[in-house]
């Protein structure tokens, strides 16, 4: 069994064969304690975050709650919830997932049931080492309608098609077409800049554009 204080000292394990009881005796373990992980049939990737990555993934979920103040949407941030489907046999951990659509539906649980609630409308993946298990096939499986990806400083929005499949898009459509473009704008200089400084022109760009959502 891998154990918390273990992992602190690990960027990166990948574990072959590993039955689904023996995950969720795994996840059990953790308890609260959140830990990025991919499980795709039996393959258990287990990746310990940096500093560059918290960074994005942090500041990505900022500019999503600026999004929700400055244009009235009511979102159910559940942050690194970990989101599972034992019939495939996939499960992971995402940088950051938000209920939108189904907002009013999540809050009024206090925990996230697979069996009960539906998958959420939103998550974040930021991508900035390699990783040995997709985890673009895991959210697909789990049914999220829509991911932002920010690889190699590059943020693309993808949507879920019928097919189940996902085809990059421009525009959010959880939150009501929010062009990828001007959120990508907005990571660019972090760390070279203020980011409340980003965060106070972002929120202007959405006042401004607040007629055309």
């Amino acid at each position: 069994m891998i154990s918390p204080s273990k992992l602190d000292s690990t960027e990166h394990i990948v574990l072959y064969d590993v039955p689904w009881e023996a995950y969720e005796r795994i996840l059990e373990a953790f308890g609260e304690r959140r830990f990025r992980h991919t499980y795709d049939h039996g393959v258990l990737e287990i990746m310990s975050p940096s500093k560059r990555h918290e960074r994005a993934k942090s500041f990505l979920a900022r500019l999503i709650g600026v999004v929700a103040l400055e244009w009235d949407i009511e979102i159910d941030a559940i942050g690194s919830t970990t989101l599972k489907k034992e019939p495939q046999l996939q499960g992971l951990e995402p940088d950051e997932c938000f209920y939108i659509e189904h907002a009013c539906q999540s809050l009024k649980h206090a925990d996230y049931d697979p069996d009960r609630d539906p998958p959420p409308d939103l998550a974040v993946e930021v991508d900035v080492t390699h990783s040995s298990v997709g985890r673009m096939p895991v959210y697909a499986a789990l049914g999220v309608p829509e991911v932002w990806r920010y690889a190699a400083d590059k943020l693309t929005f993808y949507r879920l098609s019928p097919d189940g499949e996902y085809a990059a898009v421009e525009q959010s459509l959880a939150l009501h077409r929010l062009p990828a473009q001007v959120v990508e704008n907005a990571l660019r200089p972090l760390g070279a800049r203020s980011a409340n400084e980003i965060i106070r022109e972002f929120a202007q760009w959405l006042r401004e554009h607040r007629s055309s959502k």
